[in-house]
């Protein structure tokens, strides 16, 4: 049997930051729940902006949203309208008001998250994984990865048997702590089930 551990994860307070950052005693559960409904609508809401993560940050007072995203100016519009209309429609589902920052993915090519979404939308286009997995492999290898590691899993190809496929490149190692290991998993939904796709990236370590 694998015995398998979340690359973050496994790394969160010792080279990585946690995703939401906050300490609350009797409310933990519902503030929980608030977390994830803000990334659930946010994820699908902001769909085609390219969306690497969202962090969320409170005090007792305060809720601050940082979305990273590779196309920044989609997610704040002309004269920062779509900004403001997110902040409208994130006030009204979580019924408190929010500051919302925008931070910019400068090297793409070497974000997990958005490897693996980049590959997931090829997958439903009918673009071959090989190919796909291999041409995000080279441009993460060109913008200076350590090393680069894709997995997809299920119908490939809308082939009969669910099969896994992966492409391996450099140095990608998971149980050096500070090894910078970022980690990524995406579900593509196609006409013959849903395929899996998982990206390490290893941007180096300290």
């Amino acid at each position: 049997m694998g015995q398998k551990t979340h690359p973050i994860g496994f790394r969160v307070g010792i080279t990585k930051d946690w995703k939401s950052r906050w300490f609350v005693g009797k409310k933990f559960a519902k503030t929980l729940q608030e977390d994830i409904k803000t990334r659930e609508y946010l994820m699908e809401r902001l769909k085609e902006a390219w969306v690497s993560g969202i962090e969320i940050e409170r005090t007792t007072e305060t809720m601050r949203v940082i979305i990273s995203t590779a196309r920044p100016g989609m997610v704040i519009g002309r004269g920062g309208e779509e900004a403001k209309m997110l902040r409208e429609e994130i006030k009204q589902l979580l019924g408190r008001d929010i500051y919302l920052d925008i931070k910019e993915v400068k090297t793409p090519e070497l974000d997990a998250s958005l490897i693996a979404y980049a590959i997931a939308r090829q997958i439903e286009k009918r673009v071959s994984q090989r190919r796909a997995m291999k041409r995000a492999l080279e441009n993460a290898m060109r913008m200076g990865a350590k090393g680069v590691k894709i997995q997809c899993a299920g119908r490939l190809g809308g082939a009969e048997i669910a099969r896994r496929e992966w492409h391996i490149e450099g140095s990608v190692p998971l149980h050096t702590i500070d090894a910078d290991i970022d980690y990524a998993q995406v579900t593509s939904v196609t006409k013959s089930g849903v395929i899996g796709i998982k990206v390490w990236i290893n941007g180096g370590g300290f």
